[in-house]
């Protein structure tokens, strides 16, 4: 029986209702205070290209955060350095004067994360170091190790006139137009975007249905699918009225669109999911709980580099600020997003709701003036009342739960004390029946 409820619809979507009323709040505020129009394209534009790191970082710290609750401190000043790395082989500088070609640089950016993964993965699954003590020390290493390559390569701490080919491939606009003119390729893309998203809906229905299986109602899906086709548009216009399709978009999609995949549909989320919600269990079923959490910790420095190129492409300088505060950040947009800080549950989507409440949060107080002290306090108090909620919902789940089995309980008692006295009637009739004498014997003795 397919149990739908709008009730439980609104529970599961509570962080995505707040991120649209919010939103329109900013909307509102931005006409009344400033007279800005938040909706222009240039500034939508610039919230998904300002904020690409929330979403790629939260990908991997969903991963890490699966696996029990663990987080990677380190993000922020690995950006730094993997930023000054990039910085150091691109362009000439007092250290390597003769740069390096586009490829070589990006194959030594991605052999050092993938080099300091190992080594983070290692520590933290079989030397088992805590990961915040082991993400702590990266954290402080690789800012002063970044700071100090970039100090000794530039006189002002910052490398600049990155070539074009890595910044096409990191930035920069698809179908590139002028702004204002509608970019008729872009708007394309959206259109055939959409229509893939509302198939892909609807198909996925339909086989649910023919399997047996609970799917929510047609008209419902119908309704989910005409709001996500509405929200790619909007974005897709926007885009085609600011120049172009933006390269960082291609980059988010393609790591969302993996993940996603990986957390519901592989054997790996599974494994990821499990050893977050019982390690002794996972171990027991043969899971291997060490290679789990050493893959989270390398997945999590390979998108450390793809976040670094980007953030330093788009700053068209690598420098030493570069990545604070990147790693909060991160854990802020998973923790919103409803993924559980005791690891075990948390989607792909739920992030992305997490990641673009803290991108709307930074860039919408900052539009109308509010001083940046604040903007912290609010995002605080967003993430204190994301995990008010979380612990809310746990407890009532958990009291649902404990209710429907004690109601379980009490109704096989009643079963088994039903069945006992049936069972002791039918041995008394039985008892009675082989007492009586029989017709037979009756009419013998009379005669």
């Amino acid at each position: 029986m397919n149990e739908f409820s709008m009730k439980n619809v609104l529970k599961k979507n509570v962080m995505a209702l707040a991120l649209l009323g919010i939103y329109i709040l900013f909307i509102i505020l931005g006409f009344a205070i400033k007279g800005q129009n938040i909706l222009e394209p240039s500034i939508v534009t610039s919230l998904i290209e300002r904020y690409a790191y929330v979403f790629i970082l939260g990908a991997g710290m969903l991963m890490c955060m699966l696996t029990g609750g663990n987080i990677d401190l380190s993000v922020g000043s690995f950006v730094c350095f993997a930023g000054a790395i990039v910085g150091l082989f691109s362009v000439e500088n007092r250290i390597f004067q003769t740069p390096l070609s586009t490829p070589l640089v990006i194959l030594i950016a991605f052999g050092v994360g993938i080099a300091y993964g190992a080594l983070l993965g290692f520590l933290i699954a079989y030397v088992r170091i805590p990961p915040w003590i082991a993400t702590l020390a990266g954290y402080l290493a690789f800012r002063g190790l970044g700071t100090q390559y970039l100090t000794k390569a530039s006189a002002d701490a910052a490398l600049t006139n990155f070539p074009d080919s890595l910044t096409k491939i990191f930035g920069g606009r698809l179908f590139e137009s002028d702004w204002g003119e509608m970019n008729i390729p872009c708007v394309v893309i959206g259109v055939v975007v959409a229509a893939a998203v509302v198939l892909t809906l609807i198909i996925s229905r339909n086989r649910k249905v023919a399997k047996g299986y609970k799917a929510d109602p047609l008209w419902f899906v119908v309704v989910k699918s005409i709001i996500l086709a509405a929200i790619i548009l909007f974005l897709t216009i926007e885009f085609s009225f600011d120049g172009g399709f933006p390269v960082v978009v291609l980059w988010i999609a393609g790591v969302l669109i993996l993940y996603g995949i990986v957390t519901e549909k592989t054997t790996i989320g599974r494994h990821f999911m499990t050893v977050g919600g019982n390690a002794e269990s996972a171990r027991l079923s043969g899971i291997n709980n060490k290679l789990v959490m050493f893959c989270a910790y390398l997945n999590m420095a390979v998108l450390t580099v793809i976040a670094a190129m980007i953030v330093t492409v788009r700053a068209s300088a690598a420098n030493s600020t570069a990545g604070e505060e990147y790693e909060l950040d991160a854990i802020a947009a998973c923790i919103v997003g409803g993924v559980s800080a005791y690891g075990g549950s948390g989607t792909i989507v739920g992030m992305v709701v997490g990641a673009t409440l803290i991108g709307v949060i930074n860039q919408g107080m900052q539009l109308i003036g509010v001083d940046q002290n604040w903007i912290k306090i609010v995002k605080g108090l967003v993430l204190l009342a994301a995990v008010v909620f979380e612990i809310k919902s746990k407890n009532s789940k958990a009291k649902a739960s404990k209710k429907k089995t004690k109601q379980e309980k009490t109704l096989e008692e009643v079963l088994a004390k039903a069945e006992e006295e049936l069972k002791k009637t039918s041995e008394e009739s039985l008892e009675s029946e082989s007492a009586a004498p029989s017709e037979e014997t009756i009419v013998t003795t009379e005669a």
